[in-house]
């Protein structure tokens, strides 16, 4: 009983070792942003990923339009974005893959909607 009790102890150890370990990996990744701009009524769209800040990834995603009334319509932070559009409106929105963004999107937009972009930060 000693024996098991040991190795108990031992992994209760571990484990509890690893996760200060674990916390401290993932603060010591970076944070980056994403924007999607839109304009509707010129089909026109711009995205932007993988910045350190978010008000570079609007900026970046603003360029990438290239219409005048560009606006961000979506901003998303360590992950994915997806825009669709449809007969009554545009949807962006956010999620961990590419196809959770597009599916939340989709399903926002209704029917007759299509995905017209997307972008996922690292």
């Amino acid at each position: 009983m000693g024996a098991w009790r040991n190795h108990v102890i031992l992994l209760a150890v571990a484990l509890l070792a690893a996760v200060p370990a674990e916390a401290a990996k993932q603060a010591a990744v970076p944070n980056r942003f994403g924007a999607i701009a839109y304009h509707r009524g010129s089909q026109s769209w711009g995205l932007s990923y993988d910045k350190a800040q978010a008000r570079a990834a609007s900026v970046e995603a603003l360029k990438q339009c290239g219409h005048r009334e560009c606006e961000v319509i979506h901003r998303f932070k360590n992950g994915c974005a997806a825009l669709a559009d449809g007969p009554k409106a545009a949807f962006a929105s956010s999620g961990a893959t590419r196809d959770e963004a597009e599916t939340k999107a989709l399903k926002r937009c209704g029917a007759g909607c299509k995905p017209i972009a997307w972008a996922c930060t690292r």
